[in-house]
């Protein structure tokens, strides 16, 4: 309970801390820093002092309080924004536009835990317990990889909302242009690099074992083919909710992470067997890309971008 109350209070502050790109930076080396010290107490504490399991827990506390208590130091002095730390007074109306607002990273959070169950099923029924250490170390590079995706679409979300909310329509439109194109650029550059580095990074992994070591990088290369696509839907989603348009946002989120890759993951199988397990998502990816690209030529007039 202790570090889901630091991890929370850390995304809270982050949120706003997003929009001041400086303290952004100053902040996000001082935790980068910080956090690989704190790495070094786990493996003392855990290894050394054998405090095992609560050695671990109290490494993990340490870790997550360091993002979510520096943001008070900040937000409690004078600072260049107009954010400070006040009384709070409830507001119910805010709440529940917040709480709309957010639901596409609600869907995301509630369908991948799903989405990884579905996986399992059908890799361990295809390619059996191979087959599931391989997903593993496919998801340990993924996570890497979108990660990218992830932060410009975080990162980009204050001045999305700010140009919005200041009717700055030519802004809007060069910002959705330069970063459809930059997403693209970057997937690209992406699907690339997991072609050339899957064979070392699934050695990595599972190098003690040829034939699992070979349907791995099979999979990431089948896999890999997601990352051309999949960085524009991370923004379009997180574009709309800039633009406080959480049913669209939750749409493209739902669509994406739950209801096409549920789809794919179950009849792909079926005429690829496990190959079609690995292109599951390349399949989600294009099909929500029809949709993302279709929602904004729904909104273009409205939002005018």
């Amino acid at each position: 309970r202790t570090v889901e109350i630091a991890r929370l209070t850390c995304r809270v502050f982050m949120s706003f801390i997003t929009g001041q790109c400086m303290e952004a930076v100053i902040l996000g080396a001082m935790f980068f820093v910080v956090m690989t010290v704190i790495r070094m107490p786990y493996a003392l504490l855990v290894g050394v002092l054998h405090w095992g399991v609560a050695g671990a827990a109290i490494a993990t506390i340490l870790s997550q309080a360091v993002g979510g208590l520096t943001p008070i130091v900040y937000f409690l002095r004078e600072n260049d924004s107009l954010l400070r730390l006040t009384r709070p007074r409830f507001d119910g109306g805010v709440l529940w536009r917040t709480c709309a607002n957010g639901s596409s990273e609600l869907m995301s959070n509630i369908s991948g835990s799903l989405v990884n169950i579905l996986y399992n099923f059908q890799l361990i029924r295809l390619a059996g317990e191979d087959g599931v250490a391989a997903y593993g170390a496919i998801m340990y590079v993924n996570f890497i990889f979108l990660a990218i995706f992830i932060g410009y679409a975080i990162g980009s979300a204050p001045v999305i909302s700010y140009h919005y909310g200041a009717g700055h329509s030519e802004e809007l439109h060069s910002l959705l242009v330069k970063s459809t194109v930059l997403n693209e650029g970057v997937g690209m550059a992406m699907m690339v690099l997991a072609f050339l580095a899957s064979g070392p990074l699934a050695k990595i992994f599972v190098g003690y074992d040829r034939d699992l070591y070979e349907l791995t990088v099979q999979g990431f290369h089948l896999y890999a083919m997601s990352y051309l696509l999949c960085g524009c839907n991370i923004f379009g989603s997180s574009f709309f909710t800039a633009l406080n348009n959480g049913l669209a946002s939750a749409l493209i989120s739902f669509l994406r992470t739950m209801v096409f890759q549920c789809a794919a993951v179950l009849i792909l199988p079926v005429f690829l067997e496990v190959d079609g397990i690995w292109l599951a998502v390349t399949v989600a990816e294009t099909l929500t890309l029809l949709v993302t690209l279709a929602l904004l030529a729904r909104y273009r007039k409205i939002y005018r971008y």
